[in-house]
């Protein structure tokens, strides 16, 4: 079913009626020559310029894609304003196969786009884009974070966002057995990819014990080559099910938890770096229901988004570092809250975060 706009019915209810909508602008972009197919989603600018990255996926339909960008341009909303930072939500995605139809000519006029909103949204990368895309992307756009040193940005964002969701998990930790320390806690980690293996690297150097899984077999031979103590299972549906788990970390693409996953978990907390882990509204009370702490994703995988936010003030990693270290006790506070509450975590998060853009909106 269409509207009146030729629009799918079901994409206009998300943006108009729906509680996932209360969207500002949605901006469809078309440039034929270079074969660009874009969404531009900007959620709220209560706190700020919208920030959030550019996804480049096959997506089955357009509309996919608009739902797609609705839902990911809200969840920039709740990350920003729980990170702290003075900038609403966006996001944007450009449909396709990255690896057939990606060029410097489909990037330029993506960057014509984004540059034609005036600062409404600041663009960064997300999956399927990268710190070369973004260098390409600001020769037409200003409003351009996530680039290279070379050209005047920060870099890989994943290092940061990998150092957020230790903290969150630490914090996770703290409150479930009263001690941060990782130490000999089994943690299984799905997707050790861009931030996977980074987040790796600190579990081991604090003294955990890793599985991991990776659909891409290379991501998985990286991280043995270097730590032969590291075991691999053959996929994510073994991981979740691995006997003594006691940190679930979903780091690949979202819905990770859902009604098929949740009730099998052995893990006593999922905190990951994935976007958009709970399938459906409902799944956070399950995992509650079954005694697992769950660390908001948007609150802990902040650390890149703190990263890009900085780098339109002039970058400082150590400054970055120690606002994403502040991840550890938002963590705590949203734990202190669910309790209070008599909440899950999730919600309290999202009551936080929706408080604080109201403030901004009385303004």
């Amino acid at each position: 079913m269409t509207d009146v706009t030729g629009a799918p019915a079901d994409v206009l209810h998300t943006l108009f009626q729906s509680d996932q909508g209360g969207h500002e602008q949605v901006v469809l972009c078309q440039d034929r020559a270079s074969g660009l197919k874009a969404v531009i989603a900007i959620h709220s600018t209560a706190l700020g310029p919208a920030l959030g990255g550019t996804r480049f996926y096959p997506y089955a339909s357009e509309a996919e894609a608009v739902a797609d960008a609705l839902n990911l341009s809200r969840g920039m909303s709740y990350k920003n304003a729980m990170a702290g930072l003075d900038h609403g939500g966006g996001k944007a995605v450009i449909v396709g196969d990255p690896e057939t139809i990606k060029s410097e000519e489909l990037l330029l006029a993506y960057g014509r786009f984004v540059a034609s909103l005036g600062g409404r949204y600041v663009t960064a990368c997300d999956v399927g884009t990268y710190v070369a895309d973004m260098d390409v992307v600001a020769r037409e756009c200003r409003w351009t974070t996530g680039r290279s040193p070379e050209n005047g940005g920060a870099g890989d964002s994943s290092v940061l966002t990998a150092f957020g969701v230790f903290q969150g998990m630490r914090a996770s930790a703290q409150h479930l057995w009263g001690d941060p320390t990782l130490r000999d806690r089994k943690v299984g980690v799905a997707g050790v990819g861009k931030v996977g293996h980074h987040l790796v690297e600190h579990l081991l150097s604090d003294g955990a014990e890793v599985v991991i899984t990776d659909v891409r077999e290379e991501s998985v031979r990286r991280i043995q080559d270097k730590h032969p103590s590291v075991r691999a299972v053959a996929d994510t549906e073994t991981l979740i099910r691995t006997e003594g788990l006691d940190i679930y970390a979903p780091c690949a693409l979202g819905g990770a938890l859902d009604d098929h996953s949740v009730p099998v978990l052995t893990a006593k907390i999922v905190c990951g770096a994935a976007n958009n882990q709970l399938a459906h509204p409902g799944v956070e009370k399950d995992l509650a229901d079954r005694g697992i702490l769950y660390a908001p994703d948007y609150v802990v995988n902040a650390g890149g988004v703190i990263q890009v936010a900085d780098e339109l003030h002039g970058f400082d990693f150590d400054r970055c570092k120690a606002k994403a270290t502040k991840i550890f006790d938002t963590t705590l506070a949203i734990f202190a809250r669910a309790k209070a509450d008599g909440i899950p975590p999730a919600a309290a998060a999202d009551r936080i975060a929706e408080q604080r853009m109201a403030e901004a909106r009385r303004r």
